[in-house]
C-alpha cells in the first residue's frame, strides 16, 4: 500500500487518479475510488476532506461520542481561566468570550467548522470516515503497536497532527502506560516537546501516571523539563508531586529545573531547602510561595486561586509532604508551625496519605497529633465532600493505612457528605474487596 505524502496534496491525488485511469482504462471515479479504499476512505470525496483540513492545519475529530467534545470544551475553559497561555490564546484567536458557549464554539473552530453543530454533524460520521488521525488514535487506545507502525507510515503527517484542544498522538500514548507506542511515534519524529493547549506535554503525561520509564525516553528524546501546564510552576515534576508519584518525580528531580518553592521543598524531602525557607520561628522566605499557581491537574477538580497567605503556604507543603511519605519534611513543617488537620485545597495532609497508601506518612501524622475523624473535602466536588481517611484508605485498598487508622480509633460508621456511604460502602462500591473484608472484621 503507497503511503501519502508527508503533506499531502489535492494536485497530487488528481494526477495520480488520472494517470490510474488512463492506465487501466477506467473511469476517472472508478480510479478515484480506488486510491480513496486504498487509503482506507469510503469515497473519494472523503478522501478530498481529509487532506484540505490536514493542509489547513486544523485540529481532527478522534473521538465518536458528540458528548466527549462538550467536555473538551469545559476543560479548555477551566484551563483559560486558569490563566493557562495556551488555551485564552484559542478564545482570542477566535474573539471568544470565557463561557461555555464561547469555548464551544472555539473547538469547533479549531476543528474547522463555524458552528458547534457542525462539528457534532461531522463526529456523527467520524466511524466511517476513514479519517487516519481518528484510526491511529483507536489503535492507540487498543495498545496495538505494529497497527500504529502500518499506519503512521502509511500517513506519516499522522506524528505532527493534532486532535481536540492539541492532543497528539504521543501525548495520546502516554495515557495508555504502553511506552512501545511512544516508542514508535517518536522512532518516526514525533515531538516530544509539543503540549496541548493546557500546555501539558508527553513528559507531563509520564509524570501524573508515574511512568519511569517513559519519563526517561522521553527526557532522552529532549523533551523539556522546566514547561508549565495549568499555571505557573506547573512542570512536570510537579505534576509528579501533587500525585505522590516518587518514582518519577526523584527522577525528574535530578535533572534540575524545579521550582524551588515550599511545596516541592516538602514533596522532595528536600531538608537543605526547607531550612531556607521555612525558618524555626515559622516565617517563610519570599521564595516559599512562589510558582504556586499550579493548583489541579484537570478541571476534575474545583477552580481555586492560591494565595500569598503564610499558613495556606506552610500548611499546603505539609499535605505534599504526607502525599510523598516525607516524614521528616512532616515532623519539620509541624514543628514550624503547619496545622495537621488543614485542608488548605482538597484534602488535608491525612487524607492525601491515606489515598495514596503512604503508611509512614499515615503514623507519622498521627503521633504528631493530627485527628484521625477529620472531615474534609477530597478530588472533585462530586466525589469527595465529607470524607475521612478512612474513606479514601477503603477506596484504595490500602490495607495497612486502614489497619493503622482503625487501631488509632477512625470511626467506621463515618457516613461521607455526598453519599452518605461508610467507608465499607466505599470499598464496596470501589471494587476494593479485602478493605471491605478487614473493615467487617474490625467490627
Amino acid at each position: 500500500m503507497a503511503a501519502l505524502p508527508a503533506k499531502p496534496d489535492l494536485g497530487q491525488l488528481r494526477k495520480r487518479a488520472k494517470d490510474l485511469a488512463r492506465a487501466e482504462s477506467v473511469k476517472l471515479s472508478e480510479a478515484q475510488f480506488r486510491i480513496a479504499r486504498e487509503h482506507g476512505f469510503p469515497s473519494w470525496p472523503k478522501l478530498q476532506a481529509y487532506v484540505r483540513r490536514s493542509a489547513e492545519g486544523v485540529q481532527h475529530a478522534y473521538h465518536a461520542d458528540t458528548e466527549y467534545y462538550g467536555e473538551r470544551a469545559l476543560g479548555l475553559l477551566a484551563s483559560a481561566d486558569d490563566g493557562t497561555p495556551s488555551a485564552r490564546a484559542a478564545f482570542d484567536r477566535h474573539r471568544q468570550p470565557l463561557t461555555r458557549e464561547g469555548a464551544r464554539t472555539v473547538v469547533a473552530r479549531e476543528h474547522g467548522f463555524t458552528s458547534w453543530r457542525g462539528l457534532r454533524e461531522h463526529v456523527k460520521t467520524l466511524a466511517g470516515s476513514g479519517e487516519p488521525f481518528a484510526r491511529a488514535y483507536g489503535l492507540v487506545e487498543a495498545r496495538d503497536v505494529d497497527g500504529l507502525a502500518a499506519i503512521v507510515d502509511e500517513f506519516p503527517e499522522l506524528v505532527h497532527a493534532v486532535g481536540t484542544n492539541g492532543n497528539d498522538l504521543l501525548g495520546m500514548a502516554g495515557a495508555t502506560c504502553d511506552e512501545r507506542l511512544s516508542r514508535v511515534l517518536l522512532e518516526r519524529g514525533a515531538d516530544p516537546a509539543r503540549g496541548n493547549a493546557h500546555g501539558w506535554t508527553p513528559l507531563h503525561q509520564a509524570a501524573y501516571s508515574n511512568l519511569p520509564l517513559l519519563a526517561d525516553l522521553l527526557l532522552d528524546a529532549g523533551a523539556p523539563l522546566d514547561v508549565s501546564s495549568r499555571g505557573d510552576g506547573g512542570t512536570p515534576l510537579v505534576v509528579a508531586l501533587f500525585w505522590g508519584n516518587r518514582t518519577v518525580a526523584e527522577r525528574l528531580a535530578r535533572q534540575g529545573k524545579a521550582p524551588r518553592n515550599l511545596r516541592v521543598a516538602a514533596g522532595l524531602g528536600d531538608a537543605e531547602l526547607l531550612d531556607e525557607l521555612v525558618r524555626p520561628n515559622g516565617t517563610l522566605a519570599p521564595a516559599a510561595g512562589a510558582h504556586r499557581e499550579f493548583y489541579r491537574p484537570h478541571s476534575g477538580f474545583p477552580f481555586w486561586r492560591p494565595s500569598g497567605d503564610l499558613a495556606e503556604i506552610r500548611d499546603e507543603a505539609l499535605s505534599w509532604a504526607a502525599r510523598n511519605d516525607r516524614t521528616e519534611a512532616l515532623r519539620t513543617l509541624a514543628a514550624r508551625g503547619a496545622d495537621l488537620d488543614a485542608d488548605v485545597y482538597r484534602g488535608t495532609a491525612l487524607t492525601w496519605a491515606a489515598a495514596q497508601g503512604k503508611v509512614a506518612a499515615v503514623r507519622t501524622l498521627l503521633e504528631l497529633g493530627a485527628e484521625v475523624n477529620r472531615v474534609g473535602t477530597f478530588g472533585g466536588p462530586k466525589h469527595g465532600v465529607g470524607i475521612t481517611a478512612l474513606h479514601l484508605a477503603a477506596q484504595g485498598d490500602h490495607l495497612d493505612v486502614l489497619e493503622v487508622l482503625i487501631a488509632a480509633g477512625a470511626d467506621l460508621d463515618a457516613r461521607d457528605g455526598q453519599w452518605r456511604s461508610t467507608p465499607e460502602g466505599w470499598a464496596e462500591a470501589c471494587d476494593s474487596p479485602a478493605a471491605r473484608e478487614l473493615l467487617a472484621r474490625a467490627r
